[in-house]
């Protein structure tokens, strides 16, 4: 009991007053104290509930990702068709009624066409992607199977969510909340930003780049009247730009998308000085781009953003280095944005926002002062009972359960965790699992002292006994809480992750540092009896 060598009290008082230090900034921040706010160090971060901020809720069309996969079929099916050998030769490809039809010019390449479908049509994974129809002999029908088109939405949406909490992270906010809801919705969660439209802003465009040919062969006139040329389609220019109201007729095939990016930044043009956006490709995107513009020297390209052409320059000469500009009117706000979007990737399906609501700060500090008055008010009647219970062993209750506090709030600010209203209670809960443990504790030793141990026995017997029953009760307690922070979300994960350190820190507090004070004092005095 009393074999408490100096290594081990280095360590624990270390650890103590590490943690202790480490919820000063916390605990400055919360309670107002602005003289003190400069201090350095990792803090807390206040949930929606506690600090205000925005909610938004926004919510993908799924059958965006079907025309997008007809689309993506439709290319696979020309190339997969033109690879064969020999090369098997079809007609017009069609994808009216969300279907992708097309024509065999010989129909005895029937067999050979649905072998270079395989692939496309059963995926990568178990369950098939597409239907695959013979009509009249000649014509080949695919159909979007409804298990491949649901793997399809759940993975864009997963995909969705990945994008839209790396945009916000540019924002530099702090600990938002992003969490599916239902198989289309996504809740966004933003703590201390009380304007939501900047947000609204950043998610609400798709940031899907192309970079497609201009139809040299399309008249004027023609398009004027939105008609296009066979393979060809009408895009019509941004709001932004010069030629706002007007359509650029593109090749709708053989472009370049805007996923084989690396990077994105704001710059400016060395020439005019204007806002642009610099983009790098990866070496695949940054070998296909230079093909592009060196087998097109002297003709235009669209540089298509969200379906509207931002600008549609010339390729003078091959761009052979991996990276291009982008401009088009931009300000320095808007140039920025947009590398944002381009640098966490496109959203793979366009979200709408369907609820927003701003939350005040006013009601979190109301629910912060009043959490801590009730914490305060508990923890003063604990001390009083401890202290009048068990007399020095309560002493050492009371300050095991005061840096218990300060090492939650330490171990949260370490872990850059977020402080939510349920975490106040989760505080307050853990104030009385404390003490619990505490209780169990002193109450051994008593009847180990009643039972005629001497002193040192007695304390002795009292923690070992008293620690299988902690440990006990703390697993079980734990195992809960893992899995309400595993299966729960927002306000519930918050109460989890307080009561899981709470539950680790009690029992490092009640069972190692009560003990090795105790020691300390026995070591010291050598009591022959104890008040307890």
């Amino acid at each position: 009991m009393l074999d408490f060598p100096l290594w081990k009290r280095l360590s624990l008082w270390g650890i103590t007053l590490a943690l202790a230090l480490l919820a000063a900034p916390s605990i400055t921040g919360l309670i107002g104290l602005n003289a003190l706010q400069d201090l350095d160090g990792p803090e807390i971060n206040l949930g929606l509930d506690l600090a205000g901020g925005s909610h938004i809720l926004l919510e993908a069309d799924p059958s965006q990702v079907a025309e997008q996969r007809l689309e993506t079929a439709e290319e696979s099916v020309r190339d997969l068709m033109s690879r064969a050998e020999p090369r098997i030769v079809i007609g017009d490809v069609s994808t009216l009624d969300n279907r992708l039809s097309f024509m065999l010019e010989d129909p005895s390449d029937i067999d050979r066409a649905r072998e270079e479908l395989r692939e496309l049509i059963n995926g990568t994974g178990l369950v098939a992607q597409w239907r695959l129809n013979v009509v009249d002999g000649n014509r080949m029908v695919l159909t979007q199977t409804e298990q491949g088109l649901d793997e399809a939405v759940e993975g864009a949406m997963e995909s969705a969510v990945e994008v839209v909490r790396r945009r916000i992270d540019a924002l530099g906010t702090r600990e938002p909340t992003i969490i599916r809801q239902g198989d289309t919705r996504i809740v966004v969660q933003v703590p201390g930003l009380e304007d939501p439209q900047a947000l609204k802003d950043l998610l609400g465009q798709t940031a899907n780049l192309e970079f497609k040919l201009v139809d040299a062969n399309a008249l004027p006139s023609e398009i004027a009247e939105g008609i296009a040329n066979p393979g060809s389609e009408l895009v019509p220019y941004a709001d932004e730009s010069a030629y706002a109201g007007q359509f650029e007729a593109v090749r709708r095939l053989g472009g370049i998308r805007g996923d084989t990016l690396t990077g994105a930044q704001q710059s400016f043009d060395p020439k005019t000085n204007e806002p642009v956006v610099s983009i790098q490709f990866d070496p695949q995107g940054g070998a296909r781009f230079a093909q592009l513009s060196t087998e097109n020297v002297g003709q235009r390209f669209a540089i298509i953003l969200d379906d509207h052409v931002i600008s549609a320059p010339q390729f003078n000469e091959p761009i052979l280095g991996g990276s291009a500009q982008i401009s088009g009117g931009f300000t320095v706000g808007t140039a920025n944005q947009l590398a944002i979007q381009l640098r966490s990737g496109a959203l793979p399906v366009d979200l709408t926002v369907i609820e927003e609501r701003t939350v005040g700060p006013d009601l979190g500090r109301d629910s912060i002062v009043k959490g801590g008055i009730a914490m305060g008010i508990g923890s003063l009647l604990v001390i009083l009972l401890m202290i009048a219970s068990y007399g020095r062993f309560g002493i050492y209750s009371t300050a095991a359960l005061v840096f218990n506090v300060l090492m939650i709030l330490g171990v949260m600010a370490l872990m850059n965790a977020t402080l939510t209203l349920p975490g106040i209670a989760g505080f307050v809960l853990t104030i009385g699992a404390a003490v619990d443990a505490n209780v169990l504790i002193n109450a051994r030793i008593r009847e180990e002292r009643n039972r005629g141990r001497r002193v040192v026995a007695a304390v002795e017997n009292g923690y070992k006994e008293a620690s299988r029953a902690i440990y006990d009760a703390n697993i079980t307690n734990f195992i809960a809480g893992a899995l309400l922070l595993f299966f729960g979300s927002g306000p519930v994960r918050g109460f989890a992750v307080v009561l899981i350190i709470g539950l680790i820190t009690t029992v490092f507090t009640s069972v190692f540092l009560t003990r090795m004070w105790v020691a300390g004092w026995l070591r010291a005095k050598r009591p022959t009896e104890i008040v307890v």
